[in-house]
């Protein structure tokens, strides 16, 4: 397969995808079949719910177009090419989290071995099930396996801190990506408007908050008022009515009151002042800042817990709202995936 059939082929993808969630050729098998795997997904973990799913599947169908996926690539070479084989150990904390790394494995030409996690096993199976369907010889490219690896070349690996230092052993004489956890901050200097501050609503609360892209930790002037900030989130007060979610809430509420933790509190969101960024489901962290140079050398020495800065400040990347919706090459942990395969491993 040449690149331009590559490209081709995931662009064809996102159009179904695309017909589905601008509610076109809802009749058609695609798009009835995909209804079925939403649905078993949602079953299998309920922190998938279906508007959530709707959401990834939704950023996939803007991205996934002849021109992004071509902008993408243009900077990288695929001149002598010889495919490996890539293994992938996925996460399973937000829907089609591994996505990007599936689409970067096989349209660099490499073949994709695939080990999934249990929280999300099915919605990208089927995704590779119907890239098969409409150019064939991706069928002999890609493997998923529930057991132990088969032989590989390459690994790219996502999971947690603990598990990082797994992978790091485990893989140390293969050419790998290994990422570990890291969470979202924002920056707020007092002079955001409501508008702003509802769309921040969005970067903490899509998703329940478990993406890496979520906002965990807030950094705020001293003496910052939160009535505003509080006001802003109180458009996402249904979330408690999420079971999982409400669990958590009460849970982390209860440990912290029995410890004489201060908290603040609007019902369904506590904000507690800590210095660490992952802060449980329900809760988050903020921290105080003097001045903006003090600022960046704490964002500086924390740059390997951080994977994006929301905000409108100076020091943000990402504005209000918009931490959830990456770019195709927004690579995570800030490392290039397509330059590891395009030239670290051939």
């Amino acid at each position: 397969m040449t690149l331009e059939t590559r490209i081709k082929a995931f662009s064809e993808l996102g159009l179904l995808l695309q017909k589905y969630t601008e509610s076109k050729d809802l009749d058609s098998n695609f798009s009835q079949k995909l209804v079925n795997v939403i649905r078993n997904a949602e079953l299998q973990n309920a922190w998938f719910t279906q508007e959530y799913i709707q959401c990834a599947i939704k950023e996939w169908a803007n991205l996934l177009t002849v021109d992004n996926l071509s902008s993408w690539l243009q900077p990288y070479s695929f001149d002598h090419f010889e495919p490996k084989k890539v293994a992938v150990v996925m996460a399973g904390n937000i829907p089609l989290v591994g996505f990007h790394d599936f689409l970067s494995v096989l349209i660099s030409g490499h073949n994709f071995i695939g080990k999934l996690s249990s929280n999300d096993n099915v919605l990208i199976p089927f995704l590779a099930q119907e890239l098969i369907h409409i150019e064939p010889h991706f069928e002999s490219k890609i493997e998923f396996t529930k057991n132990k690896l088969p032989r590989f070349e390459a690994v790219i690996a996502t999971g947690s801190n603990n598990t990082a230092r797994y992978f790091e052993y485990y893989f140390k004489e293969k050419p790998h990506i290994i990422r570990k956890n890291r969470n979202s901050a924002v920056i707020i200097d007092g002079t955001e408007t409501k508008e702003e501050l509802e769309r921040l609503g969005n970067d903490i609360f899509k998703y329940f908050g478990l993406g890496c892209r979520n906002v965990s930790k807030l950094f705020v002037p001293k003496a910052y008022n939160f009535d505003q900030f509080f006001k802003a989130m109180f458009a996402y007060k249904e979330i408690i009515n999420h079971h999982k979610y409400a669990n958590n809430y009460d849970y982390n509420k209860a440990v912290y009151l029995m410890s004489s933790i201060e908290l603040l509190d609007n019902g369904f969101l506590l904000l507690k002042e800590d210095t660490q960024f992952s802060s449980p489901i329900g809760v988050l962290y903020y921290e105080t800042y003097e001045s903006d140079s003090k600022l960046k050398r704490r964002l500086d020495n924390a740059k390997d817990n951080i994977q994006c800065i929301v905000g409108k400040h100076p020091l943000s990347e990402v504005d209000f709202g918009q931490a959830q919706a990456p770019r195709v090459d927004d690579y995570a942990d800030g490392v290039d995936t397509m330059r590891f395969l395009t030239q670290k491993i051939l």
